[in-house]
Formats: structure tokens, sequence, C-alpha cells
């Protein structure tokens, strides 16, 4: 089973990284942009075919390692 984690900064984190990028957009003529926000996504090919167990297991992944929960948010999607 394959999972997709997507990572982002929690509202109210300062994202410096997203602002540099819509000033890079407004720089190169593109109008109109309130704000941006820049995350991740980790693609995962697990051996685990059931998946309650697979978003069980994969978040733990994220708990432990692939997100920051103090400051991130994520969402986990599976894919058959």
């Amino acid at each position: 089973m394959k999972a997709r984690v997507f990572v982002t900064l929690k509202q109210g984190v300062l994202d410096p990284q997203g602002e540099a990028v819509r000033h890079s957009l407004e720089a190169l003529g593109f109008d109109g942009i309130n704000s941006v926000r820049q995350g991740k996504v980790i693609e995962l090919d697990l051996a685990e075919d059931d998946a309650g167990r697979a978003e069980t297991l994969v978040c733990e992944m994220c708990e432990k390692l692939l997100a920051n929960t103090v400051i991130e948010d994520y969402r986990v999607e599976l894919m058959p």
C-alpha cells in the first residue's frame, strides 16, 4: 500500500520560505497573491496491506520523525 503525507506549517506559524516565494512571484509579474504557505509531500511504499494498520503506522512515523508536531500539521492519504 502506498501512503502520501502532506506536512504544512500550522496556522499562525511564520512561513519565511512561503513569503520568499510570494515576493519572487510578484517580481515575475504575478499579481494578486496575498500569501503563500509552503509544505512538503512525503510518499511511502508500505508492505502493509491493511488500511487501518497502514494509517496507524504512518501516523506514528509522522509523530516521531516526519512532522514537527509543535509547529506542523500533517494529513495522511492512503492509496491501495
